[in-house]
């Protein structure tokens, strides 16, 4: 009984040092999810370029991109205010709420825009302006 009773004290004591050595201040979660979003937002910035560039002798094309851009962001806009409709009223993790909710439909658009430089497979003949691989 005391192998199991010292055996058992051993297993909480070094759990509890995990989760010690894991704990985060709200602050500093907050701060690691607005460095997640920025990391996306960079990320596809420059899908967003390299797209603009490697498109740039399509200029109707470029032009109805740009505008689906925009109106991307005011999408993304609208559905985080739509999630969080009252400012401050989620507590300290709001903050880190809304950078996580933004990283996430920013990698989404990245996904999505990603496909016009990685091109699609031959054949598809719904392929529209996306060139082919």
């Amino acid at each position: 009984m005391k192998n199991i009773l010292g055996t058992l004290t051993v297993v909480v004591l070094l759990l509890s040092m995990h989760i010690c050595a894991h704990a985060q201040t709200q602050t500093s979660m907050n701060a690691t999810a607005a460095t997640g979003y920025q990391q996306a937002d960079k990320e596809l910035n420059t899908v967003y370029q390299k797209i603009l560039k490697q498109y740039a002798k399509q200029p109707v094309f470029i032009k109805k991109l740009k505008t689906a851009q925009r109106l991307w962001v005011q999408l993304r806009d609208a559905e985080l205010a739509a999630k969080y409709p009252s400012p401050g009223a989620y507590g300290s993790a709001e903050p880190m709420c809304k950078a996580t909710y933004l990283e996430s439909l920013t990698r989404e658009r990245t996904k999505f825009l990603r496909v016009w430089l990685d091109g699609i497979e031959e054949g598809d003949v719904c392929s529209g302006s996306v060139k082919m691989k």
